[in-house]
């Protein structure tokens, strides 16, 4: 199993788009930092360190975006759950 542990200060400006998909909510990415978003239509946000930018664009291009997550991101790169902030 494989962690992120980069900082997570970038998060508010990296913009997420809205995708069809019946697992993923929203993709981002950020190039500068190599670090992928996923919003997944259960609530939970994921970020995945070290995503090159083409399995990003084929991520976003794929006919099933979830069976891409599943066989070429999740478990594949460092990752870390984004906690929810208390107010």
């Amino acid at each position: 199993m494989l962690f992120f542990s980069g900082s997570l200060t970038y998060r508010e400006i990296m913009k997420l788009q809205p995708v069809e998909s019946s697992m993923i909510k929203a993709v981002g990415y950020d190039e500068t930092t190599s670090t992928l978003e996923v919003v997944f239509n259960s609530g939970k946000t994921y970020l995945y360190s070290e995503v090159p930018n083409n399995v990003y664009l084929e991520l976003m291009d794929s006919d099933s975006k979830g069976s891409y997550m599943r066989d070429c991101v999740i478990d594949c790169y460092p990752y870390q759950q984004v906690k929810k902030r208390r107010r």
